[in-house]
């Protein structure tokens, strides 16, 4: 049996949510999560009031659209409310469009629907008094816009003056600012991708400024007219053409919900072949009388709707392949490709994975690709669309020799698979090979390594180009003299970043075997390691004495990470490096208490700690036989909460009966 008290604080805390990106995507155009995301949150909020009569907030979605004017424009109230469409995401939600449609009507009659692309734009409205334009408005909240008609009189494809005789004596157009790809790459540097262009240019308070920006309005429907004179959506749109406005050339007139998902499916597949972004078609009852009679429900129309594309996959052509070289040596090919909008992010680059996938999906420089992006994942090509395959493009051919060093690369056969592995690598171990080198740096000063704030990737490759940092061990003769002079960089960042390379000195002995940055060797096996040798003087007396081999008697240990280990320190730089930096660490002894006070159990933090990095927190745990998970599971036995917690992995928590405890309980479950 649910409670009140929780279904109510999960409503407001969506609701909380819902208002952080709102405001993000509409005041500020700066949106942080996709719009498919976006989508979802809402109809998690509005499927929650459904079900829990009782949940009701001002700030729902089910009571605005869109966000409140800005302060910095004069507010303009709209005759007729600019809604917001409800989603379409698949056939059958077109289906229950179309039933709710025909219920509500109370009859089964033939529809006819007008189709228009859902241009990725800004909303603005358009009141044309006796022919002249009067009031140019954005959407705002859905009432109540912002006045900017200076700023849209700047764009082209809005007339000032219409003389053709068909127009109504008052009449409100709406449509969508945008800007076309091409204009966006000349301003890409300044915004995220074009709708933030397009919106931010939109808003200046100067229209000068405005008008220096190629935007372009395409025309889509009217809200207010003095006339009732239009008999269908379509009719309409051949009159805003004959007045000189925008309209699209995709528009499409459908019979049937086959007709509407056959077209949204071919017309996925060329929308990035358009001038403009789209992220979906809309649906409209093509005859006005229709319209009027279905009305609206508080936020939506109920005669149209908006089927939106997937948000996970996009096609675009691939302009180069990269090969990246990583700290193993592993050689990664990426597709650079002409850069498209998949989910709200701009993509440009898509993995290839390994020289096998570029194989057997065949895919060449020139070709067009179906690129997915799956939430946090990276994206990757999916496969190759030969219909639009040019002629004479040549395969692809993996190269032989790094790109980075020179040195041979090969692929390691597999003893147990008895089969080649599918990644090629560079052969050289060492430092000379600079991309593997920078990599190794990378992981050296990485939070589960070493651990040295403030000393980022980036970072590490710019003082790479200066020559400040070639060896691991550079880290602690820098030239902060030299770093306080680059761009960037003031007293208090260096100050910092010397702060935190002495912090980084103290080292667990795992930690820094784990930080070496040898194949195979992760963090556990760095851990088993560790407590089998006890402290580093014996780490370097098996390396340097060959007694590796004698790592086959500790239990977690195997031939694979032996040969690794063997390979590595085959090379005199790898030694020569971990001798100087033994000779400026402090390499603490490994001391893992078998029998600690928290022996077999499990943790999990969330939240900021307070007075102890979450590095710390997690070694103390392991000092005493605990150990670490990375997500709440079954297996978790305490959530430590520090600082604004996430509340899901709260929620999570409490739903599998896991004990949360704070950071002092957890401090008593030690001392």
């Amino acid at each position: 049996m649910f409670k009140k008290e929780d279904v109510k604080n999960k409503y407001d805390l969506k609701i909380k949510e819902y208002n952080k990106h709102n405001k993000l995507y509409y005041e500020d155009s700066l949106p942080i999560i996709s719009d498919r995301e976006f989508d979802k949150l809402k109809a998690e909020i509005l499927n929650l009031e459904k079900n829990y009569t009782f949940l009701t907030n001002i700030k729902s979605p089910s009571n605005s659209v869109g966000f409140y004017p800005s302060k910095k424009f004069e507010k303009f109230k709209h005759k007729v409310q600019m809604l917001s469409l409800s989603n379409a995401f698949d056939t059958d939600d077109l289906i229950n469009f179309e039933k709710k449609i025909l219920n509500y009507l109370n009859k089964k009659i033939p529809l006819e629907y007008s189709v228009e692309p859902k241009i990725d734009g800004i909303s603005a409205s358009l009141t044309y008094l006796n022919g002249k334009l009067a009031y140019g408005v954005s959407r705002g909240d859905g009432k109540e816009g912002e006045l900017i008609t200076n700023n849209l009189k700047t764009i082209k494809d809005i007339p000032h003056i219409i003389k053709n005789s068909t127009i109504p004596k008052e009449i409100e157009i709406r449509g969508e600012v945008f800007i076309e790809k091409k204009d966006f790459e000349k301003l890409k540097g300044k915004f995220a991708n074009p709708r933030n262009a397009a919106s931010g240019t939109l808003r200046q308070k100067d229209s000068k400024e405005t008008g220096k920006i190629p935007l372009k309005f395409i025309a889509y429907t009217f809200g207010f007219s003095s006339e009732d004179k239009f008999k269908k959506q379509s009719d309409f749109l051949k009159e805003l053409k004959s007045w000189g406005f925008l309209i699209s050339e995709y528009n499409k007139i459908f019979k049937s919900i086959d007709g509407l998902v056959n077209f949204h499916r071919q017309f996925e597949e060329k929308r990035f072949d358009l001038k403009y972004d789209v992220d979906g078609l809309v649906y409209k009852i093509n005859s006005i009388q229709l319209q009027k009679r279905l009305g609206f429900t508080s936020n939506a129309p109920r005669w149209a709707i908006a089927h939106k594309f997937s948000a996970d996959h996009a096609y675009s052509e691939v302009l180069n392949i990269d090969i990246q070289v990583g700290r193993t040596g592993a050689l990664t090919p990426v597709a650079k490709v002409k850069p498209v909008n998949i989910g709200g992010v701009v993509v440009s680059n898509a993995t290839l994975h390994n020289e096998d996938e570029i194989l057997r999906k065949d895919i060449r420089i020139g070709d067009t690709v179906k690129i997915e992006r799956a939430g946090d994942v990276i994206p990757h090509v999916i496969e190759v669309d030969l219909r639009r395959r040019k002629k004479k493009l040549n395969k692809f051919l993996f190269p032989t020799k790094c790109p980075s060093c020179g040195s041979k690369t090969e692929k390691e056969y597999n003893k147990t698979t008895k089969k080649f592995d599918a990644v090629r690598r560079c052969t050289n171990e060492g430092f000379t090979c600079e991309k593997i080198a920078i990599e190794k740096i990378k992981h050296f000063i990485s939070k589960d390594a070493i651990n040295i704030d403030g000393l980022g990737k980036k970072v590490v490759e710019k003082f790479w180009d200066l020559n400040l940092i070639k060896f691991p061990q550079d880290i602690y003769n820098l030239n902060y003299k030299k770093i306080s002079s680059l761009d960037g960089w003031g007293s208090q960042s260096v100050s910092n970043l010397k702060y935190s390379i002495e912090n980084s000195k103290k080292v667990a002995l795992d930690k820094f075997i784990f930080s070496l940055g040898i194949r195979h060797i992760g963090i556990e096996n760095a851990k088993i390691i560790a407590d089998f040798i006890k402290n580093i003087r014996n780490f370097l007396n098996y390396v340097k004495n060959n007694k590796i081999n004698q790592f086959i008697n500790i239990d977690g240990i195997g031939e694979t990470q032996i040969k690794s280990l063997e390979k590595f320190f085959q090379n005199r730089i790898n030694i020569k490096v971990v001798e100087e930096l033994i000779e400026i660490l402090n390499v603490k002894d490994s001391n893992l208490k078998k029998n600690g006070k928290l022996k077999n159990q499990t943790f999990m933090f969330t939240g900021k700690l307070q007075n102890i990095s979450r590095a710390e927190a997690k070694s103390l745990i392991e000092e005493n036989s605990g150990s670490i998970v990375s997500s709440v599971n079954k297996k978790l036995d305490y959530l430590i909460i520090g600082e604004k917690p996430t509340n899901s992995k709260v929620e999570q928590a409490k739903s599998l009966g896991i004990k949360i405890i704070t950071q002092k309980e957890w401090s008593d479950l030690l001392y």
